[in-house]
């Protein structure tokens, strides 16, 4: 998508230098898709303390180790 936008080119120059980018539309796709990144952390810790999350790491290990068995018998017996 196209758009005219009114920066100016102190804050495109600083953009190119800190996102390490040639052009400006790099930048600036760049610099967005950061800025959108740390949003998206900021609003999920702001849900620490506030969700309940059952740790199901030991059933998934144990799923994981049962199929792994079964895939390997699958093999022995072809």
């Amino acid at each position: 998508m196209r758009a005219t936008l009114n920066i100016t080119d102190d804050l495109i120059a600083q953009v190119q230098k800190l996102s390490g980018e040639k052009t400006k539309t790099k930048a600036i796709i760049t610099a967005m898709g950061y800025y959108v990144k740390e949003k998206k952390i900021k609003m999920l810790l702001e849900l620490r303390g506030k969700i309940k999350i059952d740790d199901v790491t030991e059933e998934l290990e144990k799923a994981e180790i049962m199929e792994m068995e079964e895939n390997d018998k699958r093999w022995r017996n072809s």
